[in-house]
């Protein structure tokens, strides 16, 4: 029953998993990999000498490049060439990867990293034309683009279902992956990364973690040799029950019961010893993913083709740790503007760029915390090995700064000196063209000198130009085309500072603003009207009720950008803590939440809408006005929502700020964004992933992941004539599926009716394992809102996105500049 009826070849890719984090510290999980290549080496040459004939066959792929960087620095002449002729001569392979990757690298990091393997490889004579990956459930769609850019042809995806899911609906099958451009990548869609060691394959590495039968897997049994027979055995015929239409099969396996397991040698003993008695049937050999791959592209059966993203369900770490994680995006914008002001790398080298790019992949590789974050978070290792992930953060930030520091000074940027002159330089380093407020900024010992007032004046046509005075600041509103730059002074004057009561305003003596004028109040010298139930712009008129934001009218059309189907009103707060049963300890935090799969909370979940309390002026004058909302609102000791609504534009700049209370209970924070482009007939969202533009649920692949995305700088809901555009500098993660408990669907397996609602997933700490267990602390969260009938494309919408985004540069310059 449980024999196969066909003659298998099963291929088997050694490789050791890098966690780095997960199982120690990060530098010595660096020590550990270096040598594993030291190790891997000496089992080939042991191997080719005839000193150790048993490991004959033996084959082990480096599953990433930067153990392979690491080791490199640290080798000598002899090591480097040792290595160098193990991967030409086939025992060791290079995959085309560089870490296992979350979706927060953007196109350009990806692009970096993916290149570094096939450069390596064409300097020794061996080009790499596979990668692998382990441990992660999926990629942008702009990553199998990196990869073929990097002339990477195939790639060996190792899922793990933990809080996640394969794609296609079925393991261990091959697809075409259509990139953005139309060229085609070979993907295996594949077991775990250390399933070969369930099946018995690495003597003292058994384990039980996808297959769950009679047998004790302690990692050393006494028993292995009856393990691996029957469990090969009914996993091969398992397949030829399930359709499986080849005759062949790859598993991965690792040399230790354990993630940054090493290379063992004895894996290739354990197989000869297996092709001695079973080799007739079954049999078993030591392989390379390029020659995996090989034997694939020689068979007759059909391969389909997908074309898509492919979410990945473990990007959610990213809101595990959403201050350093706003603090990556904010690096990696200030890294492709210092690459956009200085192209040809004239004042930052080469070297330095490496330097920022390197901390910002450390940050954005898929280990987020030692593995008992959660059950033990007051350990040594837990608070040592978070303190150092979030570093690369901090790390990527300063370096990126001070680079783009250096930049501005040589375009004429000037430092602190007696007699500096208040001349500012505005830049748009996007592709795409920006609208918005630059603030012209000074020190606070310089606010004598317009203590009477001030001018601001474009120094190209010698104008003053209409701006505000804010702390410390002038503001201006620039509209500035690619790449444009514009050149400001800041000059004393003196301005009427007269302000007297209107006769026709109905605001009372207790500055209370809830009636509407019966009358006009004449030339009005401010940008906005607020009143206790709403705020208006020449361009927008947007009310509210105790439920928050529930209308953002066009006052061009009259239309709504709110659905009138909303859940919630727009930047409301959703809360939700699914308890622990009895009381908190370390166990009922660890069972509570390993139990969740795929649904991040518990069937106990509760759920708090945020009320809103009250609403008050903060500012007003002639480019701008601010309204600040307070909201109530459990989990947070408070929440308010300042609305930035622009006089010369439609545009208007959100900002989130709140108050986190310590829980360690798992819980989610969630902030609506229940709009529309104001003609849902006809309109699309697009969402900015690292490569292209997505429509979610459109441009994906069959069986991936509907409920959340991990996002760059913002998405767009675009219709015929007009797009509404949400830049989320700060937010990455957001929300689509249904935020009840319940069976989770998957692209393909939506209906027409299926209800996606919008939310910004903005904290979590539901994972059992590596997450931060606590998410207390103070925040801010930033969104840039604006719409146009005079944008038609989803890649014109998803540009002023990323322009938004990234907002202008602005610094000070000399007198001479």
């Amino acid at each position: 029953m449980n024999k196969p009826s066909r003659k298998w070849r099963m291929f088997v890719i050694h490789h050791s998993h890098t966690d780095i984090g997960y199982t120690e510290r990060q530098e010595r999980i660096e020590q550990y990999h270096v040598d594993f290549i030291r190790q891997a080496i000496r089992i080939c040459k042991d191997m080719r000498s005839g000193k150790r004939d048993e490991w004959s066959g033996f084959k082990w792929t480096c599953e990433t490049f930067w153990a392979v960087e690491q080791f490199l620095k640290e080798a000598d002449s002899e090591e480097r060439r040792d290595f160098a002729e193990a991967v030409r001569q086939g025992d060791i392979e290079l995959s085309g990867t560089y870490l296992n990757m979350t979706e927060l690298a953007d196109e350009d990091l990806l692009r970096a990293i993916h290149a570094k393997a096939a450069e390596y490889g064409r300097t020794i004579g061996c080009p790499v034309d596979s990668a692998m990956t382990a441990d992660i459930n999926g990629y942008s769609w702009g990553y199998a683009q990196s990869l073929l850019d990097a002339g990477i042809s195939h790639l060996f995806s190792c899922i793990h279902t933990h809080h996640g899911m394969f794609a296609l609906g079925r393991k261990q099958t091959p697809f075409w992956w259509e990139a953005p451009d139309g060229r085609k990548l070979l993907v295996w869609n594949g077991e775990h990364y250390m399933f070969g060691n369930e099946l018995g394959l690495c003597p003292d590495g058994v384990g039980s973690y996808m297959i769950r039968d009679e047998f004790r897997t302690p990692a050393i049994v006494d028993n292995r040799e009856e393990i691996m027979k029957t469990r090969i055995e009914r996993y091969l015929s398992k397949l030829e029950d399930e359709g499986y239409p080849y005759d062949f099969v790859p598993v991965m396996v690792s040399g230790l019961a354990t993630d940054n397991g090493s290379p063992n040698g004895d894996i290739a003993r354990a197989i000869r010893s297996w092709n001695e008695l079973h080799g007739d049937r079954i049999t078993v050999e030591m392989s390379t993913l390029s020659r995996f791959f090989s034997h694939l592209k020689q068979q007759d059966a059909e391969i389909p083709v997908y074309r898509g993203d492919w979410p990945d369900w473990w990007s959610d770490g990213v809101s595990s740790t959403p201050m350093h994680t706003q603090m990556f995006r904010d690096a990696q914008r200030t890294l492709r503007k210092v690459k956009s002001l200085d192209p040809r790398q004239q004042t930052v080298s080469r070297e330095e760029l490496s330097g920022i790019e390197q901390q910002l992949v450390m940050y954005a590789e898929h280990t987020w915390g030692f593995h008992a974050s959660v059950h033990a978070p007051w350990h040594w290792n837990v608070q040592m090995l978070e303190a150092r992930k979030l570093a690369y953060a901090a790390n990527a930030s300063r370096l990126a700064h001070l680079a783009l520091d250096k930049v501005r000074h040589a375009l004429g940027g000037a430092l602190l000196y007696p007699g500096r002159p208040f001349r500012y330089r505005v830049a748009n380093t996007e592709r795409h063209a920006l609208r918005q407020l630059a603030d012209l900024e000074w020190d606070g010992f310089e606010n004598e000198r317009f203590k009477d007032g001030l001018e601001v004046v474009d120094e190209s046509t010698g104008q003053a130009v209409l701006h505000q005075i804010g702390v410390q600041c002038a503001s201006v509103e620039v509209d500035l085309g690619p790449g444009e730059q514009k050149q400001f002074t800041v000059r004393p004057a003196k301005t009427s500072k007269a302000v007297t009561t209107s006769n026709v305003k109905l605001v009372g003596a207790d500055t209370v603003y809830d009636i509407e004028d019966m009358y006009p109040s004449g030339k009005a010298k401010d940008a906005c009207v607020f009143s206790q139930h709403g705020a208006e712009s020449p361009y927008v008129n947007i009310r509210w009720n105790e439920e928050g934001i529930v209308s953002w009218v066009i006052k061009e059309t009259g239309e709504d950008l709110i659905r009138a189907d909303r859940k919630h009103g727009a930047f409301t707060p959703v809360y939700e803590v699914t308890l622990a049963e009895g009381p908190a300890n370390s166990g009922s935090m660890y069972a509570v939440r390993s139990a969740m799969g795929r649904n991040r909370k518990g069937l106990n979940v509760q759920r708090f809408v945020g009320r809103l309390a009250k609403a008050k002026a903060v500012s007003n004058g002639p480019l701008y006005g601010v309204v600040e909302l307070q909201f109530e609102t459990r989990g947070m000791s408070c929440y308010s929502v300042f609305l930035k609504l622009y006089a010369g534009s439609s545009r208007v700049d959100v900002s989130v700020r709140f108050h986190k209370e310590s829980v360690w209970e798992p819980e989610n924070v969630y902030i609506s964004l229940p709009f529309t482009s104001g003609m849902p007939d006809a309109e699309t969202l697009w969402l900015d992933k690292a490569g292209a533009p997505v429509r979610p649920g459109i441009d994906q692949l069959p069986g991936t992941l509907l409920d959340y995305y991990c996002i760059q700088e913002g998405l767009a809901f675009a219709g015929e004539n007009r797009a509404l555009m949400i830049a989320t500098p700060d937010t990455p993660l957001v929300q689509l599926g249904s935020l009840d408990h319940g069976k989770r669907l998957l692209h393909t397996q939506q209906t027409e009716g299926t209800e996606r609602h919008l939310y910004v997933w903005a904290m979590s700490n539901y994972w059992e394992t590596n997450f931060k267990a606590t998410l207390g602390g103070f925040y801010e969260f930033r969104y840039f809102i604006d719409w146009s009938k005079d944008v038609g494309t989803a890649e014109e919408a998803i540009g002023r996105c990323r322009a938004m985004s990234s907002g202008a540069a602005v610094w000070r310059v000399r007198a001479d500049s």
